[in-house]
């Protein structure tokens, strides 16, 4: 049976400032309502399919436990990867669970950060590959070109195979201009989605025969996997071992066995915000506003805010994204290059590449609203049911003051509730654990005083999320 495996590894810098390394685009709703991970799982859901299997890294896992959870799907398995090896491997740690279930697997996959406009198109192409996929090729979807792009990959098809079916003759890599016309004039050449339809078992033979290393690696880490509550986590030593590298070089550009299907669906793999520009509504003057915009006399600019006002003055073809925290302005032709403001982030080592100043953790959220010597004012929200860790710190005190649920505080053996307009007082040095126990959504306002705030001064001595007492990679709030 069918098989969707989501990879959900990516971490969108080319949109950047809404995108960041620990909330990356798949967790946005970047082209509607619903998230694009959300998105990509309702498009699975349309067709006859097991439940999917998602596989992220270690950040990343609750933020796509949860999302599953708000759309009501409950995932067949959550694979957490030990460090990115690229989504040969990934789909590797993917095929060699399913077919562990079902020796016959047929796996559907999906990057979690693409949009897709025509749910039914897709449908329909998934149908019609996925009889050469049960006969043993390795299918992947070529979307049909409709302008001379040079920011994706092609693929040129060989045979015909059936209606919109191809074998596979070649993957190139994205061309010049020029190149790009001759593709589409010629009408053999496809973009590379990035997509596939492929047996469980076929994969790992292929694999075995091009890349056996890393299906070693990969063997060794599954057979050595443990279950932490919903996750699995292959073991990280062997998996560390694996050749990093994509399923096009590792496999496709090698294997015998592959295939195409020509896929017209609106898809886009929202690389820039251009493409986002390309696919969203747009006015009379080609602008697209969202958030609190006020435009005069702009044309086709893709304005975004997301908290406060943004008015734009006779411009053109710009790209201008608000956050709380920083402001992008770029030009629509350039948006490829937003990737170099991340790198330069990173080699600074400034929060605002990784961090929103609202951060997403697996009880709720906090965010940073004042930030000062000697104190710090947070806003915190804590889900429904959830409980923050057993902690302290050695430098800081907190005043929690509650504005919206009800509160079950700790501190050291007193145990107590805590209301609207109530406050409580956390002295430097004691254990203390903040709880929500009701059924909507805790808010709270904590103010830190201390010698030093950062959020590496806490000790944890009991965590629900089997978080270490060690210092986080990332600065992480309890």
């Amino acid at each position: 049976m069918l098989t969707p495996v989501l990879l959900s590894g990516g971490v969108g810098s080319r949109l950047w400032p809404v995108s960041r390394e620990l909330h990356p685009k798949q967790f946005l709703p970047l082209a509607g309502e619903l998230t694009m991970l959300q998105q990509t799982l309702g498009r699975t859901a349309q067709l006859q399919a097991k439940a999917p299997v998602v596989v992220c890294n270690e950040e990343h896992r609750f933020m796509v436990a949860e999302q599953l959870r708000q759309v009501g799907i409950t995932p067949g398995a959550l694979i957490l990867e030990p460090e990115g090896r690229n989504t040969a491997p990934a789909v590797a740690l993917a095929a060699l669970h399913e077919q562990a279930r079902d020796p016959e697997a047929i796996l559907l996959v999906l990057p979690a950060d693409h949009l897709i406009q025509d749910v039914e198109a897709f449908s329909a192409a998934v149908a019609r590959a996925l009889p050469l996929a049960r006969a043993g090729r390795l299918m992947t979807f070529g979307v049909v070109p409709h302008t001379p792009e040079t920011g994706y990959g092609y693929i040129r098809c060989g045979a015909t195979l059936g209606e919109d079916l191809y074998a596979l003759e070649a993957f190139v890599e994205k061309p010049d201009s020029t190149t790009a016309q001759a593709y589409l004039e010629s009408g053999s050449y496809l973009w590379n989605s990035g997509m596939f339809l492929l047996r469980a078992e076929t994969y790992l033979a292929q694999l075995a025969e091009f890349q056996p290393a890393m299906l070693e690696s990969c063997r060794q880490a599954m057979a050595e996997a443990t279950q932490d509550m919903d996750f699995i986590r292959p073991q990280a030593q062997a998996f560390a071992a694996c050749p990093a590298d994509s399923i096009d070089y590792a496999v496709m550009e090698h294997t015998r066995e592959g295939g195409v299907i020509a896929l017209d669906c609106g898809w886009s793999d929202v690389g820039a915000w251009s493409a986002l520009w390309e696919v969203a509504g747009r006015d009379e003057q080609g602008n697209f506003s969202h958030g609190d915009v006020m435009l005069d006399n702009c044309q086709g600019s893709y304005i975004r805010s997301e908290s406060r006002l943004v008015a734009a003055v006779g411009v053109a073809n710009l790209v201008v994204v608000e956050t709380a925290d920083a402001v992008l302005v770029a030009d629509r032709d350039q948006v490829q290059d937003v990737k170099r403001i991340v790198n330069r982030l990173k080699a600074e080592a400034r929060p605002e590449a990784s961090l929103h100043s609202r951060v997403y953790r697996p009880w709720g959220s906090y965010e940073s609203l004042v930030t000062a010597d000697r104190f710090q004012v947070k806003r915190i929200i804590v889900n429904p049911g959830q409980t923050l860790s057993l902690q302290m710190h050695h430098h800081r005190a907190e005043h929690w003051i509650v504005v919206h649920g009800t509160a079950e505080v700790t501190c050291e053996d007193n145990v107590f509730m805590l209301g609207e307009d109530e406050s409580t007082y956390i002295p430097l040095g004691r254990k203390h654990r903040l709880a929500n126990p009701g059924r909507i959504p805790l808010e709270l306002i904590e103010v830190q005083s201390g010698t030093y705030l950062g959020e590496d001064d806490i000790v944890r001595f009991e965590d629900v999320y089997g978080r270490g007492q060690a210092a986080p990679t990332h600065k992480e709030n309890p």
